[in-house]
């Protein structure tokens, strides 16, 4: 037989009772399914089985080794099969001769320019993308200009949790749980000194300190 030509990416789904294959895009994955071939070696299988299942003994153990029989002698009939149904899907497919992928036709293909849409792609496809990734980049510049924080005083020391009860801090100036003030550290009411705000009194000037 004849070397059989497409047939790297494929899935080979045959049973002992038939055969079929799977073949996909090089791309985009997608493919199709070739049409089930039944296999003349099933009906040998059956009447195994069923001579197995009514005497028993050697012939039982013979009906079990069918799939066994089929690898043994279904080589050819399998290559057949399979050179069958590379003939029934291959159409569906174009391999392009600039980088040698099978493409689908559907998708994967230029029939303008006779290669695959990698090779050659179509312009009006790359304009649109290209614009969607513009608008895209554009829509995070935007966001990186704009004020995000609404007003969020950030020269405050902040801190994720609550430094009175633990809880954790939400985006206001005191705590949800406790109302105690959210701030790291305050600046004392007399002296100006840096004091946490979970101290009652500015180690400094022993004053109560405020934000």
């Amino acid at each position: 037989m004849a070397v059989i030509k497409f047939v790297q990416n494929y899935d080979d789904l045959s049973t002992d009772r038939g055969y079929q294959f799977r073949f996909r895009c090089d791309h985009c994955g997608n493919g199709y399914e070739s049409t089930y071939q039944a296999n003349g070696l099933s009906v040998a299988g059956d009447l195994l089985r069923a001579a197995g299942g009514m005497l028993g003994g050697i012939f039982g153990s013979v009906g079990n080794s069918t799939y066994d029989i089929q690898r043994a002698v279904g080589g050819p009939q399998h290559d057949k099969a399979l050179q069958n149904a590379v003939n029934e899907i291959s159409p569906l497919f174009n391999q392009c001769r600039r980088c040698g992928q099978w493409r689908c036709k559907d998708v994967c293909w230029n029939d303008q320019k006779g290669l695959c849409k990698s090779c050659a792609p179509f312009l009006a496809e790359e304009i649109a993308s290209a614009q969607a990734t513009a608008a895209r980049d554009q829509v995070y510049t935007k966001a990186q200009e704009t004020d995000q924080t609404q007003g969020v005083n950030m020269a405050v020391q902040a801190t994720a949790t609550c430094p009175h009860c633990a809880a954790p801090s939400g985006p206001g100036k005191f705590c949800a749980e406790c109302g105690g003030v959210l701030a790291a550290t305050l600046k004392c009411v007399s002296c100006s000194a840096e004091v946490p705000s979970s101290a009652k009194f500015c180690p400094e000037c022993g004053s109560r300190p405020r934000s």
